[in-house]
């Protein structure tokens, strides 16, 4: 009996141990931290050993194969042993996709994945179609291949899902853009991470369909670079081929089945960034030849996503925006571009090798006061201190918030867009963004 062990118990992890498991594989799972409960009762009622706190190298050297979960990078002690015993290792995802016929709507990007993600999986489900979320959100996709029968799969990726995905393909494949990020995990070489980002194409057939923000500078070099069999529907503002652009305050879509326009006022999603995630979105709605009807019913009623400039409260006239999914220097931009008030931005947390200068002009001109907020902020002084701007250091989000409220006057706007990942302070982008939540409400 081939032996499956799977690093890594959290959703994605316990849910490839349980396919496994369904599929008739000796399986072993190890987690060097903790396995939440909710884990621990779906391993044992499968009745898979389990370890947490460590890993156990002789109950894992000798795997045939090893599910890796994406944190864990390849200079981990124990994937260097894997490696060293050449023991083959892949993804979750990998795994899933040989044991399901679905179609698969891939979705990666530096930035707007999940938006693009849930309103892609929105216009399915609108449209009554058999579908499951997966990837970065939703379920674990090895989960649901275990036991649901669906016809199709709409999956955020992210670069170190993608890392370890060989024979996996994506009938549909949405590179919404590359901007530096996780630069840490590719040795600080942008290339590593780019190339990263584009084996969402690979094995990709010309039956399959390849959808790209056209007005991306490093996409559109990588394009000319990249052998694309699939068909190409780029989509920008302005944009003469297949896809999707817009003619005045009109969104117009075109693809080789079928052709689609709304009035941008109509989509529920509000800014620039968003009205691209929605281009993409209706391009493959268009391509899966979803009706017009389902497809502008579902674009005008979606419903945004949590922790992404998500309106928190008003208080004493100051506007809380919670943005804590901006992980990166690039998200931060978009959500101070569509800042319409002076703003007090609290920047901060674990950084992965950020170069802030794509924000500076927009802190210079939009920017009232920063609050930063990390274990070490020194960075953040050296790139910011020059600019002037009245700057407190918090180390928790009471504090965070304590300093926002002295800052703001009325009609102004709080804004929670750190720039960094959240494993300083927090156990998540989520913990963050809920924290921040609950001391703004405690400020009422």
């Amino acid at each position: 009996m081939k032996r499956i062990v799977v690093l890594g118990g959290g959703e994605s992890g316990t849910g490839a141990a349980v396919l496994a498991k369904v599929k008739g594989f000796d399986v072993f799972l190890s987690d060097r931290s903790p396995i939440k409960d909710q884990y621990k009762e779906l391993l044992n009622k499968y009745d898979i050993p389990w370890e947490e706190g460590h890993h156990t190298s002789e109950l894992i050297l000798n795997a045939d194969e090893v599910i890796k979960s994406p944190g864990i990078p390849e200079t981990a002690p124990i994937m260097i042993e894997i490696i060293k015993k050449k023991i083959p290792y892949i993804s979750e995802i990998e795994f899933a996709g040989r044991y399901t016929n679905a179609k698969m709507i891939c979705i990666t990007g530096s930035n707007g994945k999940t938006t693009t993600t849930l309103l892609t999986y929105h216009i399915l489900k609108s449209a009554g179609l058999k579908v499951g979320l997966a990837g970065n959100v939703g379920k674990s996709m090895a989960l649901q291949v275990a036991f649901d029968d669906y016809d199709y799969y709409v999956i955020e990726l992210s670069s170190f899902q993608l890392d370890n995905m060989y024979e996996f393909k994506a009938n549909i494949a949405i590179l919404l853009n590359i901007t530096p990020d996780h630069l840490d995990r590719y040795e600080y070489d942008m290339q590593n991470y780019i190339n990263a980002k584009f084996r969402i194409t690979q094995n990709q057939t010309e039956n399959d369909a390849f959808i790209y923000w056209n007005d991306d500078p490093i996409i559109k070099k990588e394009v000319e670079k990249h052998p694309i069999k699939a068909k190409s529907f780029p989509f920008a503002e302005n944009c003469d081929k297949p896809g999707a652009h817009l003619e005045k305050d009109q969104m117009i879509v075109d693809t080789l089945s079928q052709h689609f326009e709304m009035n941008i006022e109509e989509l529920a999603l509000e800014g620039k960034h968003n009205l691209l995630n929605s281009m993409a979105a209706t391009i493959s709605a268009n391509i899966l030849n979803i009706k017009k009807e389902e497809i502008r019913a579902a674009l005008a009623d979606f419903q945004g996503v949590e922790h992404r400039l998500e309106r928190v409260a008003v208080i004493d006239d100051v506007l809380y925006i919670n943005d804590s999914k901006a992980t990166n220097v690039n998200s931060c931009w978009y959500a101070l571009q569509s800042m319409r008030t002076p703003t007090v931005l609290i920047l901060g947390g674990k950084d992965k090798g950020n170069d802030y200068t794509e924000i500076e002009s927009l802190v210079r001109d939009k920017v009232k006061a920063l609050v930063f907020m990390g274990v070490d902020n020194s960075k953040l002084h050296k790139f910011f201190d020059y600019m002037n701007i009245p700057t407190k250091d918090a180390g928790s989000m009471k504090e965070a918030v304590d300093y926002c409220k002295e800052f703001a006057k009325p009609g102004d706007t709080v804004l929670l867009s750190p720039c960094c990942a959240s494993f300083d302070l927090f156990t998540s982008y989520e913990d963050r963004g809920n924290q921040f939540k609950e001391c703004v409400k405690q400020l009422i």
